[in-house]
């Protein structure tokens, strides 16, 4: 169907359209595990938004190419990326989507073992998030909040904060974004080690039924 709306796209000089197009294309690639065909497709897709002149098209394609970046781990550059994507939307007025790239950048900072500043990142993304009621961003803050139990040694507060962030996705009919899903994974791996398969079951059980809110005011950090 992507590649059908590019032909259109393209004969119709549309460039929204053939922007949108390629980065559906690299957003399946990168749910198949084709990181480099998902780069290349972002590629495609920010050659046509900057030919385009409208900065807006460039916002899709530059979150991909950062993202891509993050999934293989190349932290410093998709540093450079998301902090280049936060300007942008800052630039269109999106504040939705600054809180997101900020959530990804806390993810490089955290990677990058730069801990108190993910810290701060992540409960500023936190506050805007509840404050707003920006249910859709709910499950990512649950997943911050495990990442960073996981990086503060905390396995119990991360299979916690694993169950609360299943439970909101859940509620919501949604699946993590690719890199947030491979977050999750790693996290789930590590405390599952870390406290037995036991212990960890029953903390995620318990995280399975608290509102994430709660969650929070359990163990504000």
């Amino acid at each position: 169907m992507s590649e059908t709306e590019i032909e259109r796209a393209q004969a119709a000089g549309d460039p929204a359209g053939e922007v949108e197009a390629r980065y559906s294309l690299a957003r399946v690639a990168i749910r198949g595990g084709d990181l480099a065909g998902g780069e290349a497709r972002a590629r495609e897709a920010l050659e046509v938004a900057l030919r385009s002149g409208d900065r807006s098209l460039e916002e899709r394609p530059r979150h991909v190419l950062a993202g891509v970046a993050r999934m293989s781990g190349d932290l410093l550059r998709a540093r450079d990326l998301y902090r280049e994507s936060i300007a942008l939307n800052e630039s269109l007025g999106r504040p939705m989507m600054v809180n997101s790239e900020f959530h990804n950048l806390a993810f490089c900072e955290l990677g990058l073992g730069n801990l108190d500043t993910a810290r701060t990142l992540f409960a500023e993304n936190r506050e805007r998030v509840f404050a707003n009621d920006w249910a859709d961003f709910v499950p990512y803050v649950c997943v911050a909040g495990a990442a960073l139990a996981t990086a503060e040694g905390d396995h119990a507060r991360a299979a916690l904060m694993i169950g609360v962030a299943d439970a909101a996705f859940t509620a919501l009919g949604q699946v993590p974004d690719p890199d947030d899903a491979a977050d999750l994974a790693r996290m789930r791996t590590t405390a599952i080690e870390a406290l037995g398969r036991a212990a960890f079951d029953e903390e995620y059980a318990a995280g399975q039924g608290l509102d994430p809110r709660a969650a929070f005011a359990r163990d504000q950090r």
